[in-house]
């Protein structure tokens, strides 16, 4: 995890890890930081799409944004609570 700028507090880079290990991590860094914070999820897996969907609707943490560009997928998620 990386600290980034006030529009992210936390970067996360799950690039090369295929399903589940990018959701696994986001919910590992997902604990470790507070409401309203921003956690970017970069990854490649190109089934991220449909598990960071469903792991926001499970978890109640706002999606944000969810894009793709050079077969990287961006996620960018505001943390909600534990």
């Amino acid at each position: 995890m990386t600290k980034l700028d006030q529009e992210t507090d936390v970067l996360l880079d799950t690039t090369g890890f295929n399903c589940p290990i990018p959701v696994l991590k986001a919910r590992r860094a997902a604990r470790e930081m507070t409401p309203g914070q921003i956690l970017t999820v970069q990854a490649t897996d190109p089934a991220s799409m449909i598990d960071f969907k469903h792991f926001c609707n499970t978890t109640g943490h706002e999606l944000l944004d969810a894009s793709e560009a050079d077969d990287v997928f961006t996620y960018v998620i505001r943390i909600t609570g534990p």
